[in-house]
């Protein structure tokens, strides 16, 4: 008897997900592990229509054979790279708990434009480090910039218009 996979298609649609993984060991002898509803339903109706169709041929099972003995499969992952070179471009720094959280990480290079010429800053654990002297905050590069009061964080672009950080 012919199988119509659209009659079976429509019923499986129907089904929960624990009446899909009940089919689904029914029809493949075996515990369903999958979850999602979709991919099971695909799963029951290929296995019916091969069921209905046949399996594979001779010649094709064995071609299959062939071509997965002549597979290169990597048994081991491959492991982390032995460059020295990798290993110095990357700096790793501890992370303290007590860190400003409106304030860039130490590390990070701010940088602006100021009546035409580039003012870089680098964070610091503590402090601001700015052409080679340290500032305690932000606001005290502004000044030295400047020449006049600013709030490092509105200079800098670090505050947005809503006075959020």
């Amino acid at each position: 008897m012919r199988l119509s996979v659209a009659r079976v298609a429509a019923r499986l649609r129907d089904m929960t997900v624990p009446e899909l993984r009940e089919k689904y060991q029914e029809v493949f002898g075996e515990e369903c592990r999958l979850r999602h509803k979709d991919f099971i339903r695909k799963q029951i109706l290929w296995r019916l229509q091969a069921n209905g169709d046949g399996d594979l041929s001779e010649r094709a099972r064995r071609r299959a054979q062939e071509l997965a003995d002549d597979a290169d499969l990597r048994l081991v992952p491959p492991s982390a790279p032995r460059d020295s070179a990798a290993r110095t471009r990357t700096i790793i720094r501890e992370f303290t708990a007590g860190h400003d959280q409106a304030m860039p990480l130490p590390g990070t290079i701010l940088t602006r434009k100021y009546k035409g010429r580039t003012v870089q800053v680098m964070v610091l654990d503590k402090g601001f480090d700015y052409e080679g002297r340290v500032y305690r905050s932000l606001t005290a590069v502004a000044e030295a910039v400047t020449g006049t009061h600013w709030n490092g964080l509105a200079f800098f672009g670090l505050r947005d218009n809503g006075g959020k950080y």
